[in-house]
């Protein structure tokens, strides 16, 4: 950029303004640079070494950014720094030693970058600073003791890393503290009551770790400038008899995740400016109290009560249940035993989770006026009736989940072209009639799951123009005729996972699909297979937070011939299941061009025709299910490539030769390949026939007297161990001519 040419400069301020990009020049030592603040703009590449030239640079902030790369090591050279912030970028490497040179600095903050493991022992000679923020910078191991000598800090955040060991009591000799967020990282044992001690607290977390222990609740009451606390893992005690005065704290943001509690604290009625209250994960059972409902009735966002055992509204026993909370935004009642009829959240809400309880009635039109909302979950529950109309105008839905209820009647339509729906489950319901065409216009959807329900349609080709859609399942439904032929090459771009089992297709296997399926095609071993799961990031706003949700989607299908229940895809699942239908016809060889498979079942069809080779290109299977057919021949010796393979079931069909030996198949049992009267070798009883070696040659075989070269038949004989590899017997009728069997090796070659 031409300003950082410009010779005398010494405040550089360009904050908050992403179209402002380009890259950090090369800086002299003659720069004359005091503060230079980039942050949240478009500035991206490597932090040059050349930065260390500075000298005179009090400011350095470049957070939330594009940088990249190694943070160099000169940045030890700036001694005269003040701040640094270098958070919410993309460095990598080690957070550099030199670092600790600088023992003027007030304010460092490298969060949220992705640095590699390391601990802190190259922090604590900088006694001046009053913020330090270091959370989800991947660092490991105990908070060194070092750290005690940093008396100034008034924020201090390791949040979301991997630090283990306890939680050191010193912390409570650091009595500036306004901020503590420990959350999210591998702690364990009781809190030190020491923490309880840190008058000027305002922000405490230690949520999501591993501790233990008792601790009584008025010991944080007593902190009066608290306003956030976080909470999780520990046995929290209620003393019955306890009083709240003024001085009890007024806290806006709560949050007691799996604290034991078996009913709601008695403090909360003196909580009118909450606004985010969560106590999911606990054991509060019976009504919600009617005095909830004053709890920050003008300032509540958010409200959790997620897994508990509450039943009914103590309000709503006989009148339609509507939330008061003006301002609500995120609702999660999920996973109770609540009984009734269906809370109405106010208009503001934009999310709302019901799912896991035992609600019955229909859902009121007032969900027509929840123009805001962006996830709605009311699955798992005795809902019925009809779905209203109204739902597919809801422009800004993402997610809609209204699986396992009684809906009955049709799905509606969605009337908006510009939808922003990702996820659509309305399974285990009772909808019929066609998929409604209008789907077509859901551009963004990724997951679309019909399956259980009365569907009466042909294969819904047209989604095939949807470009994200990685999830179809139609599986028991009343889909019928054959799949045919792709309108184009180009249909289900990104489709890795198809359920249409249980249903009435008929015809070939749509093998023409299998071409077109580019996403199975690709064995991708990049991904986390541990961490990486399907969902959408959805967000919700106020003047005072953010709200960012990751939600996973769910899937039910059959893997390794268990029904399961998928909480969480995973990323990299590929899977086919075209079981129960009534597909004929050979399996096509083009089906192990599909090598990202992992499950694999085309059951209880009435295919015929040998088992396909190819399917040893498969090499990332984990279930190959193909019983229940008309299949013939050899089971191809091919498979044993398949060394992932958990489950293979070739039963009930017309099999026939030896079942391949070693690798996986040497982890399957008879089941795996009963019906096949015509299968010999381990695991089954029937033993395969071996043949005797020849041990002289035909009678009726005339070769020339003293001639040491071979003799026609020899070179049969040589050839055919050249072509097969190995030859366990051969034993030819005197009535075998040269002829026949020049003719039987002919087709042998080209068998093989």
């Amino acid at each position: 950029m031409e300003i950082f040419k410009l010779r005398n400069l010494q405040f550089l301020s360009v904050q908050d303004n992403e179209n402002l990009t380009g890259y950090l020049p090369e800086f002299h030592s003659s720069n004359p640079l005091r503060i230079l603040r980039l942050s949240n703009t478009g500035f991206s590449g490597k932090l040059p070494d050349s930065i260390g030239n500075l000298k005179s640079l009090h400011e350095l902030d470049i957070s939330t950014c594009y940088f990249s790369g190694l943070v160099p090591t000169s940045l030890g050279n700036l001694t005269n720094l003040i701040v640094l912030s270098l958070s919410f970028n993309k460095f990598s490497g080690q957070i550099p030693f030199s670092l600790a040179n600088l023992t003027q600095l007030s304010q460092l903050d490298l969060s949220s970058n992705s640095f590699s493991a390391q601990t802190l022992s190259w922090l604590g000679k900088q006694t001046k600073l009053t913020i330090l923020l270091l959370a989800e910078t991947n660092l490991y191991g105990d908070i060194p003791s070092s750290l005690k000598n940093l008396t100034q800090l008034t924020k201090f955040s390791v949040a979301k890393n991997q630090l283990t060991g306890q939680i050191p009591p010193w912390l409570g000799n650091l009595t500036q503290l306004t901020k503590l967020h420990l959350g999210i990282n591998k702690f364990h044992g009781s809190i030190p009551q020491s923490i309880c001690r840190l008058a000027n607290l305002e922000f405490l977390s230690l949520t999501s770790n591993n501790l233990s222990g008792r601790v009584d609740v008025d010991s944080f009451l007593k902190l009066k400038n608290l306003t956030a606390l976080q909470l999780s893992g520990i046995h929290l005690s209620i003393p019955i008899n306890s009083t709240f005065n003024a001085s009890t704290p007024k806290f806006e943001l709560l949050f007691l995740y799996a604290c034991n509690l078996t009913e709601f604290p008695t403090f909360l009625r003196s909580q009118h400016e909450l606004m985010i209250l969560g106590l999911s994960h606990n054991k509060i059972q019976g009504q919600i109290p009617n005095w909830i409902f004053n709890i920050g009735k003008q300032t509540l966002l958010a409200l959790d009560l997620s897994f508990n055992f509450l039943t009914t509204f103590e309000s709503f026993n006989h009148t339609l249940p509507i939330l008061p909370w003006d301002s609500l935004l995120y609702l999660d009642l999920s996973s109770n035993k609540l009984q009734g009829l269906l809370p109405i959240p106010p208009p503001s809400i934009a999310q709302y989770i019901v799912s896991n309880n035992k609600l019955t009635g229909e859902i009121s039109p007032l969900y027509c006026n929840f123009s805001s909302i962006v996830k709605l979950d009311l699955s798992h529950n005795n809902l019925g009736g009809m779905l209203p109309k109204c739902l597919s105008k809801l422009s800004n839905l993402v997610v809609l989940n209204l699986q396992n209820n009684n809906f009955r009647g049709i799905l509606p339509g969605i009337y908006i072209e510009e939808s922003r729906l990702r996820a659509i489950d309305v399974s285990h319901n009772q909808l019929e009639g066609q998929v409604p065409r209008s789907l077509s216009n859901c551009t963004m959807l990724e997951v679309l799951l019909l399956g259980n329900n009365r569907f009466s349609d042909i294969f819904p080709s047209w989604l095939g123009k949807l470009p994200r859609l990685r999830v179809l399942s139609l599986q028991s439904n009343g889909f019928h005729s054959a799949i045919g032929k792709p309108e184009s090459s180009l249909d289900f771009p990104k489709l890795q996972i198809i359920d249409v089992s249980f249903n009435n297709f008929t015809g070939k296997l749509p093998h023409e699909h299998f071409q077109s399926w580019t996403s199975m095609k690709v064995a991708n071993l990049t991904f986390d297979k541990d961490n990486a799961y399907m969902g959408v990031v959805t967000r919700a706003s106020s003047a005072s937070y953010n709200f960012i949700y990751d939600n996973s989607y769910t899937l039910e299908m059959t893997n390794k011939g268990i029904k399961t229940l998928y909480e969480k895809i995973q990323d990299h699942l590929v899977a086919i299941d075209l079981s129960s239908n009534k597909f004929d016809g050979e399996i096509s060889e083009v089906i192990g061009s599909l090598k990202g498979l992992y499950l694999l079942n085309i059951s209880n069809n009435i295919l015929t025709g040998p088992i396909p080779s190819s399917l040893g290109n498969l090499t990332e299977l984990e279930s190959l299910d193909l019983s229940q057919n008309g299949l013939s021949g050899e089971i191809p010796q091919q498979l044993l490539q398949l060394t992932f393979l958990a489950l293979f079931n070739a039963s009930n069909n017309h099999l026939t030769g030896p079942i391949p030996q070693g690798k996986q198949f040497s982890t399957f049992q008879n089941d795996s390949y009963l019906g096949n009267t015509g299968l010999c070798g381990v695991p089954l009883t029937k033993k395969c026939k071996i043949f005797e070696p020849l041990t002289q040659p035909p009678l009726n075989f005339k070769q020339g007297e003293g001639s040491n070269f071979p003799s026609k038949f020899d070179w049969v004989v040589i050839m055919m161990g050249y072509g097969s590899g190995l030859i366990i017997g051969f034993v030819i009728g005197n009535n075998l001519t040269i002829r026949k069997l020049e003719r039987f090796l002919k087709n042998f070659g080209r068998k093989q």
